[in-house]
């Protein structure tokens, strides 16, 4: 385990895989911890990547500040880390909260990136998703940590991942009651109060950008991700069948397959984003399938898109 100071705290991160790699760095989503990438970290290195994750501030082992916590702190953090990894290739993928920062990082310091992954995020706060955040921050204020994680894990995963687990529902949620702080969090939710739209900023993002979105995804859904992939150049939205908001935590082997394809593309100068629209496989390995032509993606069931 190691620490990066940022101010006066410290910031924990771990750093696996080859020295001089093409390099991943994932970021969190919120109550998530470095540890729930452990399978995408034995599969980016088996691929050979080298692998940097690490705890925003507010979360996991990383310093928990009592009062407000920045998103432009998490951002400077966020820099640091990639500050470490020298000067070759870097790839930035972030889950939700975490895919937001990345979004920030990006539009600050897209030079030092040779590509972006935002998964299940956003560059604006609409009125519903508004209302939700502030419904979750009155819950964890309310009925604490762990009546937060069971609003998540129902909006946010799918009854195939959660019937399994039912019966021993606190066990799997333990870890995080033990590295989650209910204040900290509570400051994390609190840097949306002062939040400003990404939108306009999108266009300077010019690496090579995969967009990826889960088929049923209803806490950040497609319109949001739309708004990435259209005011984004190079970029493609790619949506993950059977998904939820947290894929990442449902399908790793084949999400980890995504994001080396992706880096492996790009590396080799095959990538093309052209703002298209693609259907990830059901399983690792498998083909990309472009979105049908003539259909309506914004829509749920399949509508033609009406001619202009």
């Amino acid at each position: 385990m190691a620490f990066l100071a940022h101010g006066p705290y410290r910031i924990r991160y771990e750093l696996d895989g080859p020295s001089g790699a093409p390099a991943y760095v994932l970021v969190n989503g919120l109550t998530q911890y470095a540890e729930l990438w452990t399978a995408y970290r034995d599969a980016l290195i088996g691929r050979g990547f080298r692998v940097a994750t690490f705890d925003l501030l507010g979360q996991g082992e990383s310093d928990k500040p009592t009062l407000f916590i920045s998103q432009d702190d998490q951002v400077a953090a966020l820099h640091l880390l990639i500050c470490e990894l020298g000067d070759g290739p870097v790839f930035l993928s972030g889950i939700s909260f975490g895919g937001l920062i990345a979004l920030r990082y990006a539009t600050a310091h897209g030079q030092r990136l040779s590509g972006l992954v935002p998964m299940s995020c956003f560059a604006e706060l609409p009125p519903q998703l508004f209302l939700l955040g502030n419904a979750l921050r009155a819950g964890l204020i309310l009925g604490g940590t762990s009546y937060l994680q069971d609003l998540l894990l129902s909006m946010n995963v799918s009854d195939a991942w959660l019937a399994p687990v039912l019966d021993r529902l606190d066990a799997v949620k333990r870890q995080g009651w033990l590295v989650n702080d209910m204040y900290a969090l509570q400051n994390l939710m609190e840097s949306f109060l002062e939040f400003k739209p990404l939108t306009q900023q999108l266009p300077a993002i010019g690496i090579p950008t995969m967009i990826l979105n889960g088929e049923f995804d209803f806490l950040t859904p497609r319109a949001l991700h739309d708004t990435l992939r259209i005011q984004i150049p190079n970029s493609s939205l790619v949506i993950i069948p059977r998904a939820y908001h947290a894929f990442t935590l449902e399908k790793p082997a084949l999400t980890a397959d995504l994001l080396a394809r992706f880096a492996d593309d790009v590396l080799a100068e095959r990538w093309q984003g052209n703002k298209a629209v693609w259907i990830a496989p059901e399983e690792a390995g498998g083909d990309l399938v472009p979105f049908p032509d003539g259909y309506d993606h914004l829509r749920a069931i399949p509508v033609r898109r009406a001619t202009p």
